[in-house]
């Protein structure tokens, strides 16, 4: 994996990571704003160069998410790009 791609998955796995935190909280324009944030840095993923299990992953990233997915792909998306 390229480091801008890098760089690209651990933002967005924390653009998710706010999301769930905004939306455990109560806020929703804080989870919305970062939603979108998210949103648009998976269109910037170099799809080839990562693993299929990430893809399919991050096409289940929508408008329409809850609280317990936008945690659980934050932390997969991390754990993949750690190891």
């Amino acid at each position: 994996m390229n480091l801008k791609n890098k760089i690209i998955l651990e933002s967005l796995a924390s653009d998710l990571k706010r999301v769930a935190l905004g939306l455990h909280r109560g806020s929703s324009a804080m989870a919305q704003r970062f939603l979108e944030e998210a949103i648009s840095r998976k269109s910037e993923v170099k799809m080839s160069s990562v693993a299929p299990y990430i893809i399919i992953l991050l096409s289940k990233i929508s408008r329409e998410i809850d609280k317990e997915d936008a945690l659980m792909y934050s932390t997969l998306i991390q754990n993949y790009v750690v190891c």
